[in-house]
C-alpha cells in the first residue's frame, strides 16, 4: 500500500483516533502503521479498503475526497472500534488541509468603492485572544516535542499532538500556524518512510516557521497580528482589464508526481502574472500540456504560443501570488505580443542586477511574510564565459552588468526535459551575448536557474525547459564545451556560518539528546568568532549548552529536560543562519559592497566549484530579439 492510494484524512480525525487508544496500543502504533503499509488496498468509489488480514478489512469512506469523521473509518477485526488499525490507517494516510485553495475560484463580489474605507482605529490595537494564545502555546509545545525527540522519535503519537494543535489553531483563526504544523507532520512522515524527495533543510524551515509563528502570536497586535494569523484562503480579486505580453513557458515537475507548465506574462505596467496547468502526470504530462490551449477565456493559444504572443483580458481575477483566474466571467482574446527588446517588456531588463536580486531574495526568503508579493525571477543581459565544474556537476558561468559573475544552473535534471542538453550547448559558445530570464537560487555567490534566453542567432526566444537548441544554432557548431577560467572567491565563499547551520540541522533528525553528546564546541565557536560572526559563536555555544543541560533533584534524579528553553535557542539559531545567508547572497550581487571578512583557515570551509570573481565592465544588451 502506498500513502497516495489512501484518501486524505482530516487532522482532527487522526488526533481523535490516536487519543482514544490505550497506552499499550499507543506503543504499538508505529509498528502498526508500518505493517498496514504492506497490506493490499483497493478502491471502490469513495471507499478505500485495506485487507488487515485474511479475515478482516479496514474501510476508509471519503465522500467528497476526504475522510472528515471518525465514523468514516471502520474496521472488521474483533477489537474494533477500540483496535489500533483505525488509528494506524489515519496516520498512514495523507493529511487533509481543509483550507486548501481550489484550482479555480469565482471572483468575490466587491461592493465597490465603499469597500475601500479607512481602517478602524481599534484594528491597530487588536491583540490575540486568550483562546488564540492557548492555541499558539499548544503549537509551541508540540513543535518543541518534535525537536526534543527528533525525526526518529517523532512517531505517530507525537504527530497526532501536532495535528490536534493544528486543528485547534484553525478553529481559533490561526491558519498560518496551523498550515506550518501540517507541513511539519507531512515532512516527518516523508522522513520516516524514506521518501527520496525529503530534505532536512525543508523540515528545519517548517519547524522554525511553526515555532516562530506560535511565539509571535502572544506579542503581536494590529497589522502584525493579521500577518502572523494568516488567511485560510487566498481568494482571487478582480483586476479589471489587462493587456498581457508573453514572456516564456516553463515545465513544472514536482516530487509528488505532478506535472504541467506555467506560462509567465507581463502587464503593461511591468507586473508579472502566471497561467498554469498542473495535475498528476510527471514530466511526460509537462511536455504534452505545453501544446494545449490555455484555460483562460476564449483564447485558443497554447501555453507555448502564449509565451511569445499576447492577450487582452477583461474581467480578470488575480490571486495574491499573481495567478490569473479562469472563472466564467473572465474573457480573453489573442493580441499581439512584444519582443524582449521592445516596450513594455524591455523595461524588465533595465533594473540593476543587485536591485532585482534584492527583490527576488525577499520573495524566496525562507521566512517571508505571506502575501508579500514580488517575483523570484531575474532579467539579465549576460555574456557567456563557459562551463564551471562543481561537486554536483557542472554549470554555466556568465557575466552580467557591473561585471558580476553569475552561475547558471539547470532548473530540472529530469532527462525527459532539455534543460541539461541546452545548458551544455550554451557552454560551447563563450563570448555570446544573451538576454536571459532566471530564478534566483540563494547562495553565497550569484546563482540562477536558467529558464529562458534569447536565441543565439538573435531571432526569437528559447524556452530552455521545452525547446531544444541545436549545434547549428551556435556561432561555431563544431566548438567543444569551453571551461571558464578559474576566478577568485566571492565575499561569502569562506564564511564559517556552516558550522552553526550544521548543528541546527543535526538537531532535527537526531533530537536534543544527540546534540547534547557533542561535548565542548569551544573550538568551533572560536573559528566562527575569528570569521567575524560573534553572534553566531554565542548562539552555537548557547544551543549546545541547552542541549546538554539536565538538572537533578535533591535525590540526584534527573529532572525533565527544559524543552521550551532548548526550542527557543534552536529557533534563534535557525532564524539567524537564514538571515545571514540571505545577507551574504545579497552582498554577492553587489560587487561594490564590502562584505564581512570570514577568515576561515585554508581547507577548513565548505568546498564549492570554481571560485567567483568580479569581472570587467558592464555587458551591453544583445542584438534585438524578435518575438517568435
Amino acid at each position: 500500500m502506498n500513502a497516495d492510494q489512501l484518501p486524505p484524512v482530516a487532522p482532527e480525525v487522526t488526533a481523535t483516533l490516536v487519543e482514544t487508544l490505550s497506552p499499550r496500543l499507543r506503543k504499538r502504533l508505529d509498528a502498526a502503521v508500518t505493517k498496514l503499509g504492506a497490506r493490499p488496498t483497493r478502491r471502490d468509489g469513495d471507499t478505500v479498503t485495506i485487507e488487515v488480514d485474511d479475515e478482516s478489512e479496514l474501510r476508509l469512506h471519503a465522500p467528497g475526497g476526504m475522510v472528515a469523521r471518525v465514523e468514516d473509518i471502520t474496521c472488521g477485526c474483533l477489537l474494533a472500534p477500540a483496535c489500533v488499525h483505525r488509528a494506524a490507517a489515519a496516520c498512514a494516510a495523507p493529511t487533509a488541509d481543509r483550507a486548501a485553495e481550489p484550482a479555480e475560484q469565482p471572483a468575490p463580489k466587491t461592493p465597490g468603492p465603499v469597500a475601500a474605507t479607512e481602517p478602524d482605529a481599534n484594528a491597530s490595537r487588536e491583540t490575540a485572544s486568550d483562546a488564540q494564545r492557548a492555541a499558539a502555546d499548544a503549537l509551541w509545545a508540540a513543535g518543541a516535542a518534535v525537536l526534543e525527540a527528533g525525526v526518529d522519535g517523532a512517531g505517530a503519537v507525537t504527530q497526532s499532538a501536532l495535528l490536534r494543535a493544528a486543528h485547534t489553531a484553525r478553529l481559533h483563526r490561526l491558519p498560518r500556524a496551523a498550515a506550518a504544523a501540517l507541513s511539519v507532520v507531512t515532512l516527518l512522515r516523508a522522513a520516516r518512510t524514506g521518501d527520496p524527495s525529503y530534505r532536512t533543510a525543508d523540515l528545519v524551515t517548517a519547524l522554525a516557521e511553526l515555532l516562530g509563528t506560535a511565539r509571535r502570536v502572544g506579542t503581536a497586535s494590529g497589522a502584525e497580528l493579521a500577518a502572523v494569523s494568516g488567511r485560510a484562503r487566498r481568494p482571487y480579486s478582480p483586476d479589471g482589464s489587462l493587456r498581457l505580453y508573453g514572456l516564456f513557458t516553463e515545465p513544472v515537475v514536482t516530487d509528488s508526481g505532478h506535472g504541467g507548465v506555467r506560462t509567465w506574462v507581463a502587464g503593461g505596467d511591468g507586473r508579472l502574472f502566471t497561467v498554469g496547468d498542473v495535475a498528476p502526470g510527471g514530466a511526460g504530462r509537462a511536455l504534452g500540456v505545453a501544446d494545449r490551449a490555455v484555460r483562460l477565456g476564449d483564447s485558443a493559444l497554447t501555453h507555448r504560443e502564449l509565451g511569445r504572443a499576447g492577450l487582452a483580458v477583461s474581467g480578470a481575477t488575480v490571486s495574491p501570488d499573481g495567478r490569473l483566474g479562469a472563472g466564467k466571467g473572465v474573457k480573453a482574446v489573442t493580441a499581439r505580443g512584444a519582443a524582449w527588446t521592445e516596450p513594455p517588456l524591455a523595461a524588465l531588463w533595465e533594473a540593476p542586477p543587485a536591485e532585482q536580486a534584492a527583490r527576488a531574495l525577499r520573495a524566496v526568503s525562507r521566512y517571508a511574510e505571506p502575501d508579500g508579493g514580488g517575483s523570484d525571477l531575474l532579467f539579465l543581459d549576460v555574456e557567456l564565459l563557459g562551463a564551471v565544474r562543481e561537486p554536483g556537476g557542472a554549470c554555466l558561468l556568465a557575466r552580467c552588468a557591473g561585471g558580476v559573475p553569475v552561475r547558471l544552473t539547470v532548473a530540472d535534471d529530469d532527462p525527459a526535459l532539455p534543460h541539461r542538453d541546452n545548458l551544455a550547448l550554451l557552454a560551447a559558445a563563450p563570448g555570446t551575448r544573451l538576454r536571459i530570464i532566471g530564478r534566483l537560487v540563494p547562495a553565497p555567490h550569484p546563482r540562477l536557474t536558467l529558464l529562458a534566453c534569447s536565441h543565439p542567432t538573435g531571432e526569437g526566444t528559447v524556452d530552455l525547459g521545452l525547446d531544444r537548441l541545436l549545434r547549428a544554432d551556435l556561432p561555431d557548431p563544431a566548438a567543444p564545451v569551453h571551461l571558464a577560467p578559474a576566478q577568485p572567491a566571492g565575499p561569502g565563499a569562506a564564511s564559517p556560518l556552516y558550522l552553526l547551520e550544521r548543528r541546527v540541522e543535526q538537531t532535527v533528525p537526531a533530537g536534543r539528546a544527540a546534540l547534547g553528546l557533542l561535548g565542548d564546541v569551544t573550538a568551533e565557536a572560536r573559528r566562527i568568532r575569528r570569521g567575524g560572526l560573534p553572534t553566531a559563536a554565542d548562539l552555537l555555544t548557547a544551543l549546545c549548552a541547552a542541549a546538554g543541560r539536565r538538572e537533578r533533584d535533591l535525590f540526584g534524579r534527573l529532572l525533565p529536560a527544559d524543552t521550551d528553553g532548548f526550542a527557543a535557542h534552536w529557533l534563534a539559531a535557525a532564524r539567524y543562519t537564514a538571515a545571514v545567508s540571505e545577507a551574504l547572497c545579497s552582498a554577492a550581487w553587489n560587487p561594490t559592497d564590502t562584505a564581512p571578512t570570514c577568515a576561515t583557515p585554508a581547507g577548513e570551509g565548505p568546498t564549492g566549484g570554481a571560485p567567483m570573481s568580479d569581472g570587467p565592465a558592464a555587458v551591453p544588451p544583445p542584438a534585438p530579439v524578435h518575438a517568435g
